[in-house]
């Protein structure tokens, strides 16, 4: 059911004194979208303040940030995600909220809430498939009624899935006229950690799988990101098994994050109103490798990742792994070992044009931890088209996803930010 909301006068954007507000700057990932975004642009350009509850903290991280970038203070709003009206008056006062505040399950709905109220936009981290949908069951309406956007999973969750995708649908339009009717993305390579909060949210969503059929159902259909009546269709889900994949010639196994972006990409795919097709495919795989050590990789990696879903499906076994391996939410690397590492995300688009066959690729990555660094950047530049209304969507608010709300032009954002994020033109043809 969707919630109701009030209906108030709206502040104007010339009311708001900040353009964008980092809500959880203290913790790990927020500290380094804060810091990203204070380095990388002016106060002329952007009228930046950080967010959350612990004032001396936040003083002191404004400080610091200031003073390296040499930049006048930086402004500091304090309040509590378990606070509702400290969080109605964060939303009124900004354009754009970019929070890292998670598990979103446990922390998340309040904000969103506030920023709808507000006709704030608002982008997230999160990868809590089963928050999501909770959100775009109870929420969406009330966004499009506020012209509030409110664009989850900005991330590695899952922008490279989602540009991805984009990129090489549009090509494929432009360039044969048709759109892609299958979509292989594939993990190519990658080097970087897994964050606390990461973590944190596997395990919510193991939590909340446990005691709730929505949760179980959310996780077992393909489509339940889709707009409600449109939660069915010819996608199967995702690869549950080692694969050789003829067209790389390269053997795959199951991605972890295949359940949040297969998702994510195919509620794209609603929202813009199926220009892909009903009956587009997507699919999601970390490559292994070539020939007999390819497929005994593939084989432990689906292994491995079967072992841990086993675990964390057993109460007491990730009761013990929250609390005595897993680190906790808000901890990670240094802002020098986030930008270490790398990863590179090549997605496969194929379909039928009247002169034949064709395959589009394009390629998502950058030399920073993907988890981190590279995390930090996207959600930073997913605020920043927000902010300056740089998109190619026809949709003015909902609760939406990267390629729904923003689209091609974050691409342009992320390289020069230093990513790699366009076409294969050399990939890309009539086989």
């Amino acid at each position: 059911m969707e919630t109701l909301r009030e209906t108030k006068p709206q502040m104007s954007d010339t009311d708001r004194p900040h353009d964008v507000v980092v809500w959880g700057a203290t913790g790990v990932a927020g500290g380094l979208v804060a810091e990203y975004l204070a380095e990388r642009y002016d106060p002329e350009e952007l009228a930046l303040a950080l967010g959350g509850r612990d004032a001396d903290r936040l003083d002191a991280l404004a400080a610091d940030l200031a003073e390296t970038n040499d930049r006048p203070p930086i402004p500091t709003v304090v309040g509590d995600a378990t606070d509702p009206e400290s969080l109605r008056a964060l939303a009124r006062d900004t354009r754009v909220v970019c929070t890292t505040v998670g598990p979103y399950t446990t922390y998340g709905t309040p904000l969103v809430e506030a920023c709808i109220d507000a006709g704030t936009d608002y982008c997230d981290l999160t990868g809590e498939v089963n928050w999501v949908r909770e959100t775009v069951d109870r929420f969406h309406g009330a966004a499009v009624d506020a012209g509030a956007r409110v664009v989850h999973s900005c991330g590695f969750d899952s922008v490279p899935a989602d540009l991805g995708t984009a990129l090489v649908q549009s090509r494929a339009r432009e360039a044969f006229d048709a759109p892609c009717e299958t979509v292989r993305i594939h993990l190519e390579d990658g080097d970087g950690g897994v964050s606390g909060g990461t973590l944190a949210s596997f395990a919510e969503l193991f939590d909340a799988a446990s005691s709730d059929p929505v949760v179980r159902q959310t996780l077992r259909n393909p489509y339940s990101l889709a707009p409600p009546g449109e939660r069915d269709g010819v996608d199967g889900g995702m690869q549950r098994l080692p694969r050789a994949d003829r067209d790389k010639e390269v053997w795959t196994a199951p991605s972890p994050m295949a359940p949040v972006n297969e998702r994510v990409v195919r509620r794209s795919n609603a929202l813009l109103g199926y220009p892909w097709g009903r009956e587009f495919r997507c699919t999601e795989v970390v490559d292994t490798g070539r020939g007999l050590p390819g497929a005994a990789a593939a084989t432990l990696a689906t292994g491995g990742l079967g072992l841990f879903a086993a675990a964390m499906s057993v109460d007491p076994v990730r009761t013990g792994l929250r609390r005595f391996v897993f680190p906790d939410p808000g901890e990670g690397p240094s802002g020098d070992q986030a930008e270490h590492g790398h990863f590179t995300v090549r997605v496969v688009g194929r379909g039928t044009a009247p002169d034949g066959r064709f395959a589009v690729e394009a390629v998502v990555g950058a030399d920073l931890d993907p988890g981190y660094g590279a995390t930090a950047r996207m959600l930073g530049e997913s605020a920043m088209c927000l902010l300056r209304d740089e998109t190619d969507s026809p949709l003015d608010g909902g609760v939406l996803t990267p390629a729904s709300a923003i689209g091609v032009p974050l691409a342009e954002r992320l390289q020069e930010a230093g990513f790699t994020a366009g076409v294969d033109e050399a990939a890309t043809g009539l086989e």
